[in-house]
């Protein structure tokens, strides 16, 4: 199966649904990067200064790209668009950059989130028409589902924010969650430094954005940790119920009954319903369908929705498109409201230059 081939048919199956294909930008601003991942990703982009002493890099995401063309625009209301081009980013290997060749396409500024992820899902399987593969398998995930669960847990408000704030941290994440089941939270030192943070951050303008959130965030998160620096109580029970929970996966018309009957079980006031589930049912010829729990840990700013398309074709395995929904995305890139969004992107080719 040829990476041309297979971008034709996601451009024709894009455009055949009303998407318009549109150009984006091959440099943004790096702040809008930085700010949204921290500094640390800054290692990973093309950065430079114009003559104006703005400092910008090549784009390392087309979506971002995209949601940027969209804010910067002023656009409003509902947009179907596609796109196809590179994205750049730094190696680990310092010597290396990584270019990727993508095709992607989005809803955004609709409404009808239902509809919107199932055609945006639609669009995907309609791509691997005329696509030689033996079987194959649709991976959904939901990541407000993870979030509720979290929301209803017998923990501290400052532990919900920090399980919810780095589920796709896979690592970091599961060392969160043995410090949970040791009540380890904050010592008295820690308290002291972040008291001294938190006065010094009070004389900043508060609107002022650091790593993707505002110094009025960041204080009113300081101020909830200093107040209440004690360990999470029957944090070994609640570690417990989220590791179970994660574990949750079956055929997709099951999902519902499976995640309900856990909750229950966990005494959880909590009740899933079809519409988390874009796709109910197995109609998909050589393709199984399931839901995953802890799918949805691949990219920091998904919201909702997830899902995976992998396939198998001449004994090899090869993942297809990858999508989901980010309604927070155009908010942490500066817009003053949340802007509901969704879309699907397949990296066709990734190749190494040497610097």
């Amino acid at each position: 199966m040829k990476s041309k081939n297979l971008s034709e048919n996601i451009l024709r199956a894009a455009r055949s649904k009303g998407f318009k294909y549109i150009d984006l930008p091959s440099v943004i601003e790096a702040n809008h990067i930085v700010q949204r991942s921290g500094e640390n990703f800054k290692k990973f982009i093309f950065s430079f200064i114009d003559q104006n002493g703005s400092e910008l890099c090549l784009r390392p995401d087309l979506t971002i790209a995209s949601c940027l063309r969209y804010l910067e625009n002023n656009l409003k209301g509902k947009e179907k668009i596609f796109y196809s081009g590179q994205a750049y980013r730094k190696s680990q290997n310092k010597k290396d950059s990584i270019i990727r060749d993508q095709v992607g396409f989005e809803i955004i500024g609709s409404k009808d989130e239902k509809n919107d992820d199932k055609e945006i899902i639609n669009t995907s399987l309609k791509s691997l028409q005329n696509i030689k593969y033996t079987t194959g398998t649709l991976t959904i995930g939901n990541v407000e589902i993870f979030n509720l669960l979290i929301s209803k847990l017998d923990i501290p408000k400052r532990w919900k924010l920090r399980l919810s704030r780095h589920f796709w941290r896979e690592k970091y994440f599961n060392d969160l969650l043995k410090r949970l089941e040791t009540n380890s939270d904050v010592d008295p030192t820690i308290v002291e430094i972040d008291k001294k943070r938190y006065f010094k951050m009070l004389k900043e303008d508060l609107s002022k954005v650091i790593a993707g959130r505002s110094i009025n965030e960041i204080l009113k998160r300081f101020d909830n940790k200093i107040r209440d620096p004690r360990g999470a109580k029957k944090g070994e029970n609640v570690s417990k119920i989220i590791k179970e929970f994660l574990k949750i996966k079956c055929p997709i018309n099951k999902a519902a009954n499976e995640l309900n009957k856990f909750f229950k079980k966990n005494k959880i006031n909590l009740v899933v319903d079809q519409k988390y589930f874009p796709i109910s049912e197995n109609k998909i010829s050589k393709l199984n369908v399931m839901f995953s729990a802890s799918f949805g840990r691949q990219l920091e700013y998904y919201t909702g929705m997830v899902f995976k398309i992998d396939i198998k074709s001449k004994s090899k395995n090869r993942n297809i498109i990858n999508g989901g929904r980010y309604d927070k995305l155009i908010s942490d890139l500066g817009a003053k409201n949340q802007v509901a969004a969704v879309g699907a992107a397949l990296n066709l080719k990734k190749k190494k230059k040497k610097v």
